[in-house]
């Protein structure tokens, strides 16, 4: 691997604190290949959706995780296309890494899923033709889980994965080299899907769909749609409203 390899990515992983990090603490970005955005939103489970662009979808997640105090996740995904392929994106969210999503999304494709959580872990999983293969911690690589476990061995091996335990002496310098590692994974993923997540994307527009029981005041109603939804959270929110997303 060179360095040039993680050089597009390098956006996903800005010093801490920094007003560039766009996606937040917690978010979870699926890469799906060969399908179209509303095809990706049926595969997660949505039964409406809408354009919206990223400050709307942060002002949707944002409402939904203040009425269900953030344990539910951000109950909505929005879908860009790009290339072959579409970018799945759940701020505050982590339904791209449960397995029958994965499995319902993998159908006859690759996926992969980048998990961001400050507050927990964060998490690869690689999943194709509806199984998922391998998924690990990206700080403790040689804790896999999955179908079949070395099937990424020799990609992390390029990207300097550690598969085999360490010395518990070296553990400080180990952890050091593997955190930070939001450029590796989403070069890994780029080679396993051809989907290459780059910050225009979040320009989107993105198709959004609700993925979690909406609390009732945001749950659709006959005839009205989830954009109609967000137009009474804007409303509700006042001028506002797009600055308090997660």
């Amino acid at each position: 691997m060179t360095i040039d390899a993680l050089t597009p990515f390098r956006w996903l992983q800005p010093p801490y604190g920094d007003r560039g990090d766009l996606l937040g603490e917690i978010y979870c970005v699926t890469l799906v290949r060969g399908l179209d955005p509303a095809e990706v939103l049926r595969r997660f489970g949505a039964r409406t959706s809408t354009q919206m662009n990223f400050a709307e979808l942060k002002l949707a997640v944002s409402d939904f995780t203040m009425v269900t105090e953030g344990g539910e996740g951000g109950g909505y995904v929005g879908v860009v296309a790009t290339g072959d392929g579409c970018a799945a994106v759940e701020p505050c969210g982590w339904s791209g890494t449960d397995n029958p999503t994965l499995e319902r999304l993998s159908a006859d494709t690759d996926v992969v899923s980048v998990l961001r959580h400050d507050y927990a872990c964060d998490y690869f999983h690689y999943a194709a033709d509806g199984m998922v293969l391998t998924a690990f911690d990206p700080t403790f690589p040689e804790r896999r889980s999955g179908a079949d476990t070395d099937r990424l061995a020799s990609l992390m091996r390029e990207f300097g994965l550690p598969l085999e335990e360490g010395l518990n002496e070296d553990w400080d310098q180990r952890y050091d080299d593997l955190f930070g590692h939001g450029a590796r994974m989403f070069a890994m993923a780029a080679r396993l899907t051809g989907v290459t997540f780059t910050a225009d994307l979040l320009d989107g527009p993105f198709l959004v769909g609700a993925i979690a029981d909406l609390p009732p005041s945001q749950e659709p109603q006959p005839g009205k749609s989830l954009g109609a939804i967000l137009e009474q959270l804007k409303a509700a929110g006042g001028p506002e409203s797009d600055h308090g997303a997660a």
